[in-house]
């Protein structure tokens, strides 16, 4: 009789069901735009600058997630659930949101909230980094990957020796562990922009998927064991411990048994300039890009390594990324809803389009909130190829070094602090 009642006083006002069910979505998408700090697109959430000015603000480094667990499964792609750092554990990618945003808006979430016309946060998950741990134990109990096979041809030629631009293509033929588009990783570009427009051009995030296979590569993960040894503040005085010292050497011990460290190698001795001892040219590896040097006005409060490949947060004036050049830091970042994509940088050159295939992208992101407003980064390329090609240039080369990558004219910009590599990175040619 109730139910009766209640249609009857409907009908008589010209409502249905279906008006107050439209009414309680549209009053459900409204507080979840509320408590998910979705309100504006056009402001950063003042929640997540807070927050990550708290979590930097003590003395201690930031930890990222070197207790987290790893699991490993199959070959199939399963999209990510929702709880923080979660991934199906039979899924044979890193899979969080495939890169595309779901346009649908009457598709609810886990909760059955709706949030319509907003681009959603990204779906952290979880990486695999059982591995890295055995890094830290003694270097005595450390166990190291084979040396490159013998067949390769590691001896710079005389045309390569006479040009900067060949040497740095041979690395390239060199980098066997670099990975392969739509096999190993797949990245979404989204749509372009201009250096000074603000708006966010992509819908997701740039890595769709990538392969847990990779973490598994020595070169590779120990390589991401490093990143979480730094302060990403400019000013933060840098506290190394010994057990970074020791991942440090093992990283370098790591590349230095691949093709493009042992070309390097060859290169610079053949040139006088680094001894012909391997050992000397390890430990002389392991100075350039470690060693700490002030920046900003703070002594040893930087490093090569931290600037390029890691990054740092400039905090005079108004706060802005520098470095951060690594792809792989950047999915990592990404993955733990640090990094929010915002699209590319338009070419130079009309009809040169980023897509999934590209290796050499300039892109704009903000990282914890604070915005890297134009960003060049090689995707795919292994650590040892990168030290190695910013390492040649810096000592064979200037500050611009117009070179060839397999199909890629680049110019590789690398800056001095004095004798130190201050900065370097690619900026793709038109």
């Amino acid at each position: 009789m109730e139910g009766l009642i209640k249609g009857l006083i409907h009908a008589a006002l010209g409502e249905d069901d279906r008006d107050e069910e439209r009414r309680e979505e549209r009053s459900r998408s409204s507080w979840a735009q509320v408590v998910s700090g979705e309100q504006d697109n056009d402001e950063p959430s003042g929640d997540r600058r807070h927050a990550y000015g708290q979590n930097q603000g003590n003395t201690e480094k930031q930890s990222y997630g070197r207790t987290e667990e790893w699991e490993s499964g199959g070959s199939r792609p399963q999209k990510a659930v929702h709880e923080r750092y979660e991934r199906n554990e039979d899924s044979g990618r890193d899979d969080y949101n495939k890169g595309h945003w779901n346009r649908n808006d009457d598709e609810e979430n886990n909760d059955g909230w709706q949030t319509v016309g907003k681009k959603p946060p990204k779906q952290p998950h979880k990486v695999q980094m059982n591995n890295w741990n055995e890094y830290k134990r003694p270097s005595s109990e450390q166990e190291y990957s084979d040396d490159v096979e013998p067949d390769v041809n590691l001896e710079p030629s005389e045309e390569e020796l006479a040009d900067l631009s060949r040497a740095c293509n041979k690395l390239w033929e060199l980098d066997l562990n670099r990975l392969v588009p739509g096999k190993d990783y797949e990245i979404d570009c989204g749509e372009g922009k201009k250096v000074y427009q603000k708006e966010d051009m992509a819908q997701g995030s740039l890595f769709s998927w990538l392969s847990k296979d990779i973490f598994r590569k020595p070169t590779f993960s120990r390589f991401c064991s490093l990143l979480d040894n730094y302060n990403p503040h400019e000013g933060h005085k840098e506290q190394v411990t010994s057990q970074e010292l020791q991942e440090q050497a093992a990283f370098v011990e790591e590349i230095s048994r691949t093709a493009p460290i042992k070309y390097l190698h060859k290169y610079l001795s053949s040139k006088g300039i680094v001894s012909g001892n391997y050992q000397d040219f390890k430990r002389m590896m392991t100075s350039l890009w470690f060693d700490l040097y002030g920046r900003g006005g703070t002594s040893s409060c930087s490093s090569a390594f931290e600037h390029v490949f890691v990054g740092e947060i400039k905090d005079r004036g108004e706060q802005e990324v520098s470095g951060f050049h690594n792809w792989l830091q950047f999915y990592l970042e990404e993955a733990k809803g640090r990094v929010d994509y915002q699209g590319y940088i338009f070419p130079r050159r009309r009809g040169q389009i980023p897509d999934s295939e590209t290796q050499v992208l300039t892109i704009q992101f903000e990282w914890n909130g604070v915005l890297k407003s134009v960003s060049s980064t090689l995707i795919g390329v292994s650590p040892e190829f990168e030290i190695a090609l910013y390492t040649l240039c810096f000592f064979m080369g200037g500050e611009d070094n117009q070179v060839q990558l397999g199909q890629y004219p680049v110019n590789i910009k690398c800056y001095r602090l004095g004798n130190k590599i201050g900065s370097a990175f690619p900026v793709a040619e038109s």
